[in-house]
This record gives C-alpha cells, structure tokens and sequence, in this order.
C-alpha cells in the first residue's frame, strides 16, 4: 500500500510542467477505472468489508491524481490526491505507518522535516530579505496578520466547538505556526505578488523560534504544558538550522548542483505526505471520534484566514496583489512544522491530529482560490 506514496513524485510537478506522458485519451481511462474503483470501495464498505474498501479507496484517489495530470485546471490537486491516498491508508491499515521491524516511523518525522526546511534554504538567498526594505508596510502588515489572526481564530474555533483540550491545543499550534512553501506556490498561480509572498514566508519562519512558543504559551498554556525554552530550541533545531545550512549550501554551489533543484522538491512533497500519514496513524482512534467535527472546524480556520487577511489589507487601502498575497500567507500555514512540535512535546496522536488535517485541507482550498484568482488578473491601480 506505500506505493500512494511513492508515486507522489511522479505526479506531482509545478502547474507548467507535465513529464508523465499521459494524454486527455489515458486521462479519460483513469477516470473511468478511478469511478469503477471508488464504486467497488463504496459497494464493499456497505457490505461491511471495509478493510479491503479501503485498498480501492487508495487506488481510486491514485488514478485520480493520475488523470488530472494533463489538464491544467485540475494538476494543482494532484498531490493533494496522493496525500488523501495515504491518509487513506493510514486510516483503514494505520499499522503501515507505525513501525517497521521494531522501529517506530514517528522517528522519522523531525528528520523528514529537517530535509525538508534544508530544501527550503537552498531555494533562498538573502535578497529574498529585501522586501523588508522595499516593501516595509506590506511586510509589516502581512507578519501582524499571520501571527496575529490565525493563533487567535484557532483559540477561538477550538474553543467553540468544543474539543478536548490536546485536540484544542493542536489547532492552536497550527494558528501559531509561520506559513510554508505552498504559499509561495499558490500567490504565483493566484497572480499575487510573489517576492512579497516570499519575503513574508522567510521572515515569519526566521520568526517563529520565538513567536511560536510565545503565543503557544499564551493561548494554550490551560490547555497542554507549554514548554517555552524546549519548543524555541526544537524550531531552532527543526526549521532554523537546515534553512542556514540551505543558504549556505547555495552560496557555495549555485548553479552547480542543479539535480538537488530537481530532486528536493520531489522529496519534500513525498515527505509531507508520509508526516501526514504518521501522524494520522498515530491518532487514528481518536480522529475516527472527532473526525467530522474536526475537518469542520479546521476548514473554517483556514478559509477565515483567507477571508480576514485579504480584507484587512483592503480596509487598509493596499493594492489587489498584496491582498491576495497576505490572505494567501495568512490561510497556508506551515502545519509539517506543526506536526513535528506536536511529536516533540509527546502528543502526536492528540495534538498533532489538527496539523494532519490542515495539510491537505489547505491544498485544496489554497489551489482552488489561487485557480479562481488566476482567471481574474489585478487591477494594477485598484487598491
């Protein structure tokens, strides 16, 4: 059943790039054997055969992904496809995702991380910082939004629904968590401004060793034990770290280790995807509880995000770009780095249950806006 993820690498690519050679005539195919296998998935499932429901499930959501890869419309929801595949997997054969041979897979997660913020240093340089300077207001009022918007709306949220307070405290941290990659993604197809996109990206994450754990604190202190000095040191050693040694790396070999380009992007996606069917795993009993309520309220967080960062910034007169950059910034959180904080403080199967569910959640919503947008260029002198 690992193959789900093992394929994500050959389905998941940028929008402008299609290498499967799959045309509109194999697309049609997959369509039809992916409707056949989710028929088969939902037939077995009413006749109480869940456990073999649940391979067709995994296959069906796999010919998707598969099928969506010629039109440009649908390749953004590719990877998300992969992703559901292995949540799929980590939900009906949780097993698969717990240990292999006596070693417990949740080792992997802050590893995976680490590779993966590393992939993120080597992506950047030091004027990715310049937007401080070129656009301070924009700048400004995008960090305030991120960490001021999400951590409260994930208290709030959590705290009307209801939920117990290590399932509270992990909406909580992926309110005070910075935003990730994707965001940088989804404001290029959104025909956002993408240098602000990316400047805000690296100055919350270079941020977050000490707003984190400071809000963290602060919100969700009644909640869980906080550890203020313990969560700063483990983004420190998480995020902070790889991305120095990612800048350093591409100071040194720009432009002479041109696979890394290539392959890294691949091991990122592949690697959220097994954090997020690890964690899924871990917390599997307690999701099939709370599941329905818990997408509800993490879907709500995150499409609030969207909406109140974009209309802040309109209520403060800024350009069509910038608000859909800052909505953009503040409704895509970095929910990997959630997931690794929640495995750190010993919750991953409580805390870490949030995180695991807005991961694919906001890929859904994210490229679905960023698609609406893309059809609606900015009026440049709108604001």
């Amino acid at each position: 059943m690992v193959f789900c993820l093992l394929l994500a690498p050959l389905v998941v690519f940028t929008e402008n790039e299609n290498p499967m050679p799959i045309t509109t005539t194999i697309a049609k195919l997959l369509f039809a054997l992916a409707g056949l296998a989710l028929l088969t998935a939902l037939g077995l499932v009413v006749a109480d055969q869940t456990a073999t429901g649940g391979y067709f499930i995994t296959v069906g959501f796999v010919l998707l992904a598969l099928a969506f890869r010629p039109y440009a419309s649908l390749r953004g929801f590719s990877y998300t496809l992969v992703i559901f595949a292995a949540v799929t997997v980590a939900m009906f054969y949780p097993w698969v995702f717990i240990e292999v041979n006596g070693f417990p897979l949740k080792k992997l997660i802050v590893p995976l991380l680490q590779i993966i913020m590393f992939g993120m240093g080597t992506t950047m340089s030091l004027r990715d910082f310049s937007g401080v300077i070129q656009m301070p207001k924009a700048v400004l009022v995008g960090l305030l939004c991120q960490y001021a918007i999400m951590p409260f709306l994930g208290l709030s949220i959590a705290n009307g629904f209801g939920f117990a307070p290590e399932i509270a405290a992990g909406l909580v941290l992926v309110g005070c968590s910075p935003s990730g990659l994707a965001s940088n993604v989804m404001s290029y197809l959104a025909k956002a401004n993408v240098a602000l996109s990316i400047t805000l990206t690296a100055v919350a994450t270079l941020l977050a060793p000490f707003i984190t754990p400071l809000l963290m604190k602060m919100l969700a202190g009644q909640l869980v034990e906080v550890d203020f000095l313990a969560m700063m040191l483990d983004i420190v050693k998480i995020v902070i770290v790889p991305i120095v040694g990612g800048l350093v790396f591409n100071k040194l070999f720009y432009g002479r280790a041109k696979w890394l380009d290539q392959v890294m992007p691949l091991i990122s996606m592949g690697g959220i995807a097994l954090i997020i069917a690890i964690i899924t795993s871990a917390g599997r009993d307690n999701l099939i509880q709370i599941g329905l309520s818990l997408i509800l309220a993490v879907l709500l967080h995150n499409m609030l995000g969207y909406v109140l960062g974009y209309w802040i910034c309109r209520f403060l007169r800024m350009d069509e770009k910038t608000c859909r950059t800052v909505a953009i910034e503040v409704g895509l959180q970095n929910a990997g780095l959630a997931s690794g904080l929640a495995l750190q403080m010993g919750k991953a199967a409580t805390v870490g249950l949030a995180p695991a569910v807005f991961g694919p959640l906001m890929n859904i919503t994210g490229s679905a806006l960023a698609n609406w947008w893309s059809g609606k260029p900015p009026d440049e002198g709108k604001s």
